[in-house]
C-alpha cells in the first residue's frame, strides 16, 4: 500500500499502553487510549461499509452482528498479535498482577493504531489499510459468521439453562479525561463473577461476559 507516516509520534502514542502514560507539557497523562476511542469508530465505520456492500441482501440485524464479531475483543487481540504489535507496545510491567492481567491491551493498541493512520493519513487510507492489511488477509468472515462468539449471548443462554439469575450493573467511570470509560459487573444472583471495561457500555458488557465465560468453563 506504500506511503511513509507524516507523524511518527502518532505512532508511538498508539504503542503506548496507559500503564506507560507520559506527561506532556500541559501536565495531561498521555497513552493511546484517546487513539484508542478514534480508531474503534473508525473501525467500526469501515467494516460496517464493507459488510453492506458485501452482503447486499442481508437485513440489519445480521450486519450488525457480524460487525460485532469481527470488531470484538477477542478477535482484535488476535489480530492485534498477527500483524506482531505485541512485540512494540509499551507496557508498564512493573505494574501490580502481569502482562495478562491486561488482555485487552493488544485490541486497545490495534484501535489506536487505526486512528493514528486515520489522523495521519485520513479516511480513504485508513480505509484502504483496514481493509487490505488487516481485514481480507486475516479475518476469515466465514468462519465468523458460523461460529457465535457473542459472549454475552453464551453467558445469558447458560444462564437460562442453569435457571440462575444473571444481572449487569454499568456505570460509567469518573473522568477527566475528554471521553467516557465504563465498567460492567456481571453478577449470577447476588455473586459477582467479573468485572469488564469498554469506551462504551456494549463493549464493558462484552468484556465482562468474555471474562464470565472463561471463570464459569462456558464454552
Amino acid at each position: 500500500m506504500g506511503g511513509k507516516p507524516s507523524n511518527i509520534d502518532l505512532y508511538y502514542l498508539a504503542m503506548r499502553h496507559t500503564s506507560a502514560a507520559k506527561e506532556n507539557r500541559k501536565g495531561f497523562l498521555e497513552s493511546n487510549e484517546r487513539l484508542e476511542y478514534l480508531g474503534d469508530a473508525v473501525l467500526g465505520l469501515v467494516v460496517a461499509e464493507y459488510l453492506f456492500n458485501k452482503y447486499p441482501f442481508k437485513d440489519e440485524g445480521f450486519l450488525t452482528e457480524v460487525r460485532s464479531r469481527i470488531v470484538n475483543r477477542e478477535n482484535l487481540n488476535q489480530l492485534s498479535k498477527k500483524i506482531g504489535l505485541e512485540e512494540i507496545i509499551q507496557f508498564n510491567g512493573h505494574m501490580k498482577g502481569s502482562k495478562q492481567s491486561f488482555k485487552s491491551i493488544y485490541g486497545d493498541a490495534l484501535e489506536a493504531l487505526v486512528g493514528a493512520v486515520y489522523l495521519d493519513k485520513g479516511h480513504k487510507f485508513a480505509k484502504n489499510f483496514i481493509l487490505k492489511k488487516l481485514i481480507i488477509p486475516h479475518v476469515d468472515i466465514d468462519m465468523i459468521i458460523s461460529t457465535d462468539t457473542n459472549f454475552k449471548s453464551k453467558v445469558i443462554e447458560w444462564s437460562q439453562k442453569e435457571n440462575k439469575v444473571l444481572n449487569f450493573e454499568v456505570t460509567e467511570l469518573d473522568s477527566k479525561k475528554h471521553f467516557k470509560k465504563f465498567e460492567a459487573k456481571l453478577f449470577v444472583g447476588k455473586k459477582q463473577i467479573s468485572v469488564g471495561h469498554g469506551l462504551s457500555k456494549k463493549k464493558a458488557e462484552q468484556d465482562a461476559a468474555e471474562k464470565s465465560c472463561q471463570i464459569l468453563n462456558i464454552e
